[in-house]
């Protein structure tokens, strides 16, 4: 019977003691997010009284050791006990006028009884109560517009060979999102499971290219279309060949159809047409390369990222490519040559190959058409002057404006609107979001357009483009026709590093009943897509069904 409580005893031992133990994983994951949420806090370190990377780095090998929850905890307690005092100011009272958003704001790890003491999780709260107050030493911002910059980083490579280093700037960029990012709570996977992924991917990237490919899929996963990720080459000043298709294309139902010809007599001689369909890429089916990229492209949603994708899929680090195609229902592959950018776009380049495009003209029936992608504001007289007395105007967002949704939604509104609001982060409470003033588009004018406003809009509607289309949404008579767009609405914040550049959209952008913008996008009224039988027969599908329902009403 003794030996039986003895080994009872011991077994309990054992699973108290196992459950105590925090795996390193635990460990780095808890401490990068106190570090950054005392960056951005406490008064020494957020008014950069202190070389913080230093106070990380100097922290970590003690980290490292410590094997419970109560080690752990007290290595972290002893670290706010040696930045010293702080003063007690709360907690902080918002001010009247402040409206907060708070979708996106969450401190509650503070209380993670799996790796905090009751005792760190206090001292954390007291510094959220009676946190810094000044401007940021770390971050800048306009916070009318919402960009937000970085300052006073080091932004130099880490050493690949030490993994506290390297975690440093995994770290560094984590928290730049976790407290300024505004779409955090949109992500598809939670930011903290990627943090608790990528520590160990970093730890185990021992190379300039392996390290920063893991930087790349860390920016990536904050599913915005606005991020891109330029990776600078280990080789100061050097910029690789890149080889190009000699034209354009979408991706259709897992395929890759030809668009646009950018390269006439080099498409001539592969006898590449618009219309035609390609399978596959040096033996790889446009599928395969879909479903290989998403952890390197970032989106806002699949419309976008196959927008994106074909970009890469259409340039080369070889001059020469195997490409199979489909034609007449038979599989040709051809072994082709592509070229530098100037030689492969020279439809760009060389006069009279590209078809002038019209700021704006009159079609049939009395409807005025406008390209939105090259009109000007100084164009926009001579536009409304012609187009005023029309029974319907196409405005054609199908590409990146030019800045002319204020005078164009002057002509379009009778009277002054409310047509978004947007939330800009709160420098003084890191993390939290605020509603700005509402925007507003329009002004009275009785003598507005009193015809049928007409948006056209797909995957290249981003940023400016999709503002635009929530601008001429708001007067009241515009119909949108087209697919999902970007997704990425608003401004953008750009961050340099030594070995990549990046950026994420700088502000929430919401209708003004608080209908979410980012990855969903401008939402159609008349849903319509290019088709691949469209494409093959020179149609724009969406430009004739606008033009059916200016006839129709439907």
């Amino acid at each position: 019977m003794q030996k039986i409580i003895l080994f009872i005893l011991v077994l309990l031992s054992q699973i108290v003691f196992s459950a105590s133990k925090i795996t390193e994983t635990e460990k780095l994951k808890a401490a990068c997010k106190v570090w950054g949420f005392l960056k951005y806090y406490h008064p020494k370190a957020a008014s950069g009284q202190l070389d913080w990377d230093n106070q990380l780095l100097e922290k970590l090998p003690k980290i490292e050791k410590a094997e419970t929850k109560e080690e752990f905890s007290l290595i972290l307690e002893n670290w706010i006990e040696e930045l010293g005092p702080i003063k007690e100011l709360g907690p902080i009272s918002a001010s009247v006028d402040v409206d907060y958003f708070d979708k996106n704001f969450d401190l509650s790890w503070f209380n993670n009884s799996r790796v905090f003491s009751k005792k760190l999780s206090k001292k954390l709260k007291f510094i959220e109560e009676n946190r810094f107050q000044g401007e940021q030493f770390y971050v800048y911002g306009v916070e009318r517009v919402g960009n937000v910059g970085m300052r006073n980083e080091s932004l130099a490579h880490p050493d690949f060979t030490n993994k506290h280093s390297k975690l440093r700037m995994v770290f560094m960029f984590w928290n730049l999102v976790e407290y300024f990012f505004p779409y955090k709570y949109l992500m598809d996977q939670k930011w903290d499971t990627t943090l608790e992924k990528i520590i160990p991917l970093a730890i185990q990237a021992d190379n300039y290219d392996d390290f920063y490919k893991v930087m790349t899929k860390l920016c990536c996963k904050i599913d915005d279309s606005h991020t891109d990720v330029y990776l600078y080459s280990s080789v100061e000043g050097f910029k690789p060949d890149k080889y190009y298709f000699p034209a354009n294309g979408k991706i259709i139902d897992d395929k890759l159809v030809v668009t646009e010809i950018l390269g006439d007599s080099l498409a001539q001689a592969d006898d590449i047409k618009a219309g035609d369909i390609i399978t596959k890429i040096n033996g790889q089916t446009i599928k395969e390369i879909i479903l290989e990229k998403k952890d390197i492209i970032c989106a806002s949603n699949n419309a976008k990222y196959l927008d994106k994708l074909v970009k890469g899929i259409l340039v080369s680090i070889s001059n020469t490519v195997k490409v199979e195609f489909l034609k007449n229902g038979q599989y040709i592959t051809k072994t082709m040559t592509w070229f530098d950018y100037h030689d492969s776009h020279r439809n760009e380049f060389k006069k009279g190959a590209q078809q002038k495009k019209e700021k704006f003209k009159l079609l049939d029936n009395n409807i005025g058409y406008v390209d939105m992608g090259i009109i000007t504001q100084k164009n926009i007289p001579d536009m409304i002057a012609v187009l005023k007395d029309t029974q319907a105007i196409i405005f054609d967002l199908r590409s990146y404006p030019k800045g002319t949704y204020r005078e164009i939604s002057s002509f379009l509104s009778s009277k002054e609107i409310n047509f978004v609001k947007c939330t800009l982060p709160d420098f003084s409470y890191p993390g939290r979001f605020k509603w700005a003033k509402m925007k507003k588009n329009g002004s009275d004018n009785k003598d507005n357009y009193k015809g049928k406003a007409i948006v056209l809009l797909n995957e290249k509607t981003q940023s400016n483009a999709e503002w635009s289309a929530m601008c001429f949404q708001a007067s009241g008579n515009t119909t949108v026709i087209g697919s999902q767009t970007s997704g990425a609405d608003g401004n953008i914040s750009v961050f340099e590093f030594k070995g990549f550049r990046t950026l994420f959209s700088g502000m929430g952008v919401y209708y003004p009943d608080g209908r979410e913008t980012q990855r969903i996008g401008i939402v159609p009224d008349i849903e319509v897509k290019p088709t691949i039988k469209g494409i093959q027969e020179g149609k724009d599908e969406v430009l004739d069904r606008a033009l059916l329902f200016i006839e129709t009403g439907k």
